[in-house]
């Protein structure tokens, strides 16, 4: 009998949740220990999950020293990302990265280099590859639903704010970078998702030109959609709210990727697609698949459209993340692949200096 991966959580936020849950209903994973930088923050996360006899700490060193960890799940605010995946890896565990993964290209660098030179798998948090609307989509890419994909739209619309707990580290520009960091990367992945033509291939970015605006950075005063308010006097953002950026992908096609944090509105995630024998836009679809088709064919499924990380496919990847162990292959969606998303975050950054496109990978 195969024995089951013992997983570290590390963080016991929000989303921590979710991959306790993930790992439990895995009969191939269990839960052996949790640590985050507070005791209370790990006897909660816990009790929440119905787990005894675990491991909790406050150190992550001691954590991976705990017996039977096989697996590192990298659940803390971004800016300590890089350190834990690092740490991680050097102890020889598989490591889930939650995104973003890093604040910088050096960090980036530095990640990897770890994760090859321990040989460990890693597998980043895009989890809406898992979406049920993304996966049909990129079946229906592979099977030729829409012929050669020549331009791919996705942007996310979210209005990030006090009311969400992460929201003082992500709105600084040393912890958070920027918006398309904190929450448009899911929109740049989305995009190389879709313009990639295989079932599980997503396409390379090559190049990038971006534009940043909006009106929020540096206001003290918000729009809290949760309650349909506006409140006053709240630490600022600290960088333009709202990107928009063009890319060139290695197949050929292109897109563009917006992230607006300064949107008055709830969370949405539009997509859209064009290829010279279809399109899509959401979850309707027109396609030569279909003939005689007189109006859309709407795809009665799941679609991204809330921010909630109870509405994510965390089952899906974590799923993916174990057999990837298991059968001793890399996930399509591991760290170095990862850092062609990530990559556009800081081109983003060098293009509003420089005015120019920046080519990529960095050098």
């Amino acid at each position: 009998m195969q024995k089951q991966l013992g997983v570290l959580i590390h963080g016991a936020g929000w989303v921590s949740g979710e991959h306790t849950k993930a790992f439990q209903h895995n009969s191939n994973t269990r839960v052996v220990a949790i640590s985050s930088r507070k005791m209370e923050s790990v006897k909660k996360r816990a009790a929440e999950a119905g787990l005894k006899d675990i491991g909790m700490y406050t150190d992550l060193d001691e954590a991976l020293r705990h017996p039977g960890v096989d697996i590192v799940s990298v659940c803390t605010p971004q800016h300590l990302h890089a350190d834990n995946t690092i740490r991680a890896a050097r102890a020889g565990k598989h490591v889930v990265i939650e995104k973003p993964v890093a604040n910088s290209v050096d960090e980036m660098r530095a990640m990897l280099e770890a994760v090859r030179k321990a040989g460990v798998k890693t597998i980043v948090s895009f989890v809406l590859r898992w979406n049920p609307l993304f996966d049909t989509l990129k079946a229906m890419i592979a099977d030729d639903a829409f012929g050669q994909v020549y331009y791919v739209e996705t942007d996310y619309q979210h209005d990030i704010a006090g009311w969400w707990s992460g929201f003082e580290d992500g709105r600084k520009k040393s912890t958070g970078v920027s918006a398309l960091n904190v929450g448009g990367c899911h929109a740049v992945d989305a995009a190389r998702w879709f313009a990639g033509r295989g079932r599980y291939q997503p396409a390379k970015i090559t190049e990038v030109f971006a534009y940043c605006g909006g009106y929020r950075k540096g206001l003290i005063r918000e729009f809290h959609y949760p309650t349909d308010t506006w409140v006053e006097n709240v630490p600022p953002m600290e960088y333009d709210g709202l990107e928009v950026v063009l890319l060139k992908f290695d197949t050929g096609a292109i897109g563009k990727v917006s992230v607006n944090f300064d949107c008055v509105m709830p969370y949405t995630f539009p997509i859209q697609i064009f290829g010279d024998k279809g399109s899509v836009k959401d979850n309707r679809v027109w396609s030569h698949k279909f003939p005689g088709q007189k109006g859309w064919v709407e795809i009665p499924t799941i679609l991204p459209v809330t921010a909630d990380v109870s509405h994510h496919p965390f089952q899906g990847q974590m799923d993916h993340f174990v057999d990837c162990i298991l059968n001793n292959r890399e996930s399509h969606c591991n760290l170095e692949d990862s850092i062609n998303t990530h990559e556009v975050v800081f081109a983003a950054q060098q293009c509003y200096e420089t005015k120019r496109p920046i080519q990529l990978p960095l050098r």
